[in-house]
């Protein structure tokens, strides 16, 4: 995995998994099983779904090192190439906006995930960028594991 900080106050990392872009992304759009293969989510519920039947809008319960928090996240789907989130509501979050873009590569999938995350309270962005590194390395392990494990 290639991790880097982008100027933009971004942080993105990629990997390549050994599975077709649809097959990745049936794991990334079933997120009602997240908890079963993201660690810190412990309850993912779909609130509202698109006219595709894709999740919409989404309620995720989280326990990460002790932070215990809700969101909403609205998502946006792009057939196989993308799905892409925006935060509605936190309780310790301003911003969280987030993408999977997925691409063939090879034999494979090559899956980039971005990420930029604001608190409400004051962190400094270094800080900030190291917790969104080990958030995107610890999501694209498990996505590769759950695409494994989902094989055939």
């Amino acid at each position: 995995m290639e991790t880097t900080a982008e100027q933009t106050e971004q942080t993105r990392s990629s990997i390549v998994i050994p599975a077709a872009p649809a097959r990745v992304m049936a794991v990334i759009a079933d997120v009602a099983a997240y908890p079963e293969w993201i660690g810190e989510i412990t309850r993912a519920q779909v609130l509202d779904r698109d006219l595709e039947g894709r999740a919409a809008r989404v309620r995720l319960s989280l326990d990460a090192a002790s932070i215990l928090d809700e969101q909403v996240l609205a998502y946006r789907w792009d057939g196989d190439r993308s799905a892409s989130w925006t935060l509605e509501s936190s309780r310790i979050l301003e911003k969280l906006d987030g993408t999977y873009t997925l691409a063939a590569a090879g034999a494979g999938t090559r899956a980039v995930y971005r990420l930029a995350t604001a608190l409400k309270v004051p962190v400094p962005s270094v800080v900030l960028r190291q917790a969104e590194r080990v958030v995107i390395d610890r999501a694209l392990a498990g996505l590769a594991r759950r695409v494994e494990n989902t094989a055939g």
